[in-house]
């Protein structure tokens, strides 16, 4: 953004509806300590069809709902990302904050696929919208990795590589689409206390943090799968960091995974820091299988099909 600040176009002060996709880790690499205290992270993102809505409407002051799954479990003051995003739009803008953010959430709460980071990239846009500060989408995706390392790959979306903690994301070429059922777990898991887990875990290994490298030569495999669209490549190319400490926090996501995979499906991951566990499959009638098997089973709280890649935060035209 120039050194004269952001322009402010004047909006249109009619209410504006964005969604912003989910997504999956389909690999994350967990590297050392910044100097920040976050982890460098080397990561491929997919964005999938499972994603949150903002409706972004004139107000007199700044107000928000949330509705749709884990609504109870989500604040609506500023801890909320959408509320935050808003917020540091309007300062950098030098507008007022007067919008009602209502949010409308299907991606899991604490679930490892990022849906306030979504909520964050839906706000950003709507309120551009509505408040007509004509940001381009390079600098909304600065404004975003100041709110959270995966917003700005929510307002990308598709499948890129991200790097830094996240929050610097290049598109990365993919064939074709993805099917995959996701099981749900009744509660979250604390993405903080996952990585301290991690950390942990190296700490017992004797593992040095400064020995803790990571590249992008670790991803190529996958890269080159999704390049070719083979579904097994993919498959076999999946690779969690996170999985191991997130299964030791939440050891029965072990019996999830395992009962997917009896089920037919390609390969299942950990999503994020979980505990979504993301199965990938080949086609309608293995996932339909594999969901039947998911819920049949007990080891859900729920259970979601889903495709890749979707688009990223986009406006939502004709809804009002």
């Amino acid at each position: 953004m120039g050194s004269g600040g952001l322009r402010v176009v004047g909006g249109t002060g009619a209410p504006v509806v964005v969604r912003a996709p989910g997504k999956i880790n389909l690999a994350l690499r967990v590297g050392g300590l910044r100097e920040d205290g976050s982890h460098e992270l080397v990561t491929v993102f997919e964005a999938v069809s499972l994603g949150e809505q903002v409706r972004a409407s004139p107000s007199s002051r700044l107000r928000c709902t949330v509705s749709g799954e884990g609504a109870g479990d989500v604040p609506v003051d500023e801890r909320n990302l959408a509320v935050r995003a808003a917020l540091l739009l309007a300062e950098r803008a030098g507008v007022p904050p007067r919008v009602r953010l209502d949010v409308v959430k299907e991606v899991p709460v604490a679930g490892g696929m990022a849906g306030g980071s979504a909520d964050a990239a839906a706000a950003l846009v709507a309120c551009d919208a509505l408040w007509g500060t004509g940001l381009t989408r390079e600098e909304l995706a600065v404004l975003g990795g100041e709110l959270g390392a995966d917003v700005p790959f929510a307002l990308l979306g598709g499948t890129a590589v991200g790097t830094g903690r996240g929050e610097q994301v290049v598109p990365a070429l993919a064939r074709g689409e993805r099917s995959w059922v996701l099981a749900l777990s009744a509660t979250g898991l604390s993405t903080p206390a996952v990585y301290g887990e991690l950390d942990r875990s190296r700490v017992a290994s004797g593992v040095e943090d400064a020995e803790v490298d990571v590249a992008e030569e670790q991803v190529v495999e996958l890269l080159a799968a999704l390049r070719s669209g083979d579904v097994a490549d993919v498959g076999a190319a999946l690779v969690n960091d996170l999985q191991e400490p997130a299964l030791a926090l939440a050891p029965h996501l072990r019996r999830t995974l395992d009962v997917g995979l009896e089920a037919g499906a390609v390969a299942g991951v950990v999503s994020g820091s979980g505990p979504t566990v993301a199965f990938l499959v080949d086609g309608r009638e293995q996932g339909l299988a594999v969901a039947v098997a998911l819920t049949a089973s007990g080891v859900a709280a729920d259970v979601r099909r889903v495709t890749s890649p979707a688009p990223g935060a986009r406006v939502m035209t004709g809804e009002r």
